[in-house]
């Protein structure tokens, strides 16, 4: 075989996965989607690096990305180091004013640090912020309630306003907005430790984002858990709303995050494995699509992904 043929013959299949990504590109092309950065996509290296390579490709094909972020392995570390015990009540970390430092402390100071790095070795387009940025998350405390009672867990809070101001303009000048899911708060002078699922949803809803994007480290959504690992690939707000019951500690931010956003404006959620290389790419651009996608009631009859 010359060598003429076999370059056609290795070029063939990355023309026909370019094609298969255009209408895609083209139904995406200047919409924004908010990306949940979390779970093992944001320990690995190598995960985190594809993550980078994946935003910086949707900025590039006309995407407006934004990205929100949590920290929990490396706030649980660095709580370690300061000998701050870890308590979790009513599924929630209970932040003290202690906590609340070294969460401010790694949320703004390293884990956005190194996600602004590594998406900026692709060019000047990450800029870093907290929700405490031109009041772009406000909160109140949060207490939940543990057997009908409300129970005090510190500095935690629950989303009172968005103001997108400062991440418009930021998505305006080409730039791809890092968020810290910290809060200022409304009423005390205080900041909070924000879920990070619930502020993504939030600052999707507020956005009128097209996708918002949860990858965490399942491959999605469980049609029966334990007894079956079929992933649900596709359900409406309702379907989804009587699943919420049943769900997980750790699922249930991410998709009644999901239901918040597709209930307030945001075509599509989807919540992805965040172990699988490019799994971004392979969501938003290819026919197969992978994970779990939530869409609104009307779409029950069927939604181009």
């Amino acid at each position: 075989m010359s060598t003429g043929t076999t370059r056609k013959h290795t070029a063939l299949p990355k023309a026909q996965i370019l094609i298969e990504a255009l209408p895609w590109l083209t139904r995406h092309h200047g919409k924004i989607v908010v990306i949940k950065f979390g779970g093992n996509a944001m320990v690995n290296d190598e995960l985190k690096a594809a993550f980078a390579q994946d935003v910086v490709f949707l900025r590039h094909a006309g995407l407006r990305p934004v990205i929100v972020h949590g920290g929990g392995p490396q706030i649980s570390a660095a709580l370690d180091r300061h000998g701050i015990p870890t308590e979790f009540k009513a599924g929630l970390r209970v932040t003290t004013e202690d906590a609340m430092d070294v969460v401010r402390m790694v949320l703004a100071g390293q884990v956005q640090r190194e996600l602004v790095g590594l998406l900026n070795q692709h060019g000047p387009f990450a800029v870093g912020l907290t929700g405490e940025d031109a009041h772009t998350i406000t909160a109140t405390r949060h207490r939940p309630e543990i057997d009908g009672r409300p129970v005090d867990i510190g500095r935690v809070g629950e989303i009172t306003a968005i103001d997108t101001g400062a991440i418009e303009a930021l998505l305006a000048d080409g730039r791809i907005p890092v968020v810290s899911s910290i809060a200022r708060s409304q009423d005390d002078g205080h900041v909070y430790n924000v879920n990070a699922d619930t502020a993504a949803a939030a600052l999707a809803a507020a956005l009128g984002a097209e996708t918002l994007v949860v990858l965490t480290d399942v491959e999605g959504l469980y049609e029966d858990w334990p007894n079956s690992d079929e992933v649900i690939s596709r359900l409406t707000a309702s379907q989804l709303e009587k699943l919420l019951p049943e769900l997980s500690s750790g699922m249930a931010p991410k998709m009644e995050g999901c239901l918040f956003a597709v209930r307030n404006g945001v075509t599509t959620a989807r919540v992805l494995d965040g172990r699988v290389q490019h799994s971004i790419l392979l969501e938003i651009f290819t026919d197969e699509g992978i994970g779990t996608m939530v869409v609104p009631d009307e779409y029950a009859q069927g939604v181009s992904e």
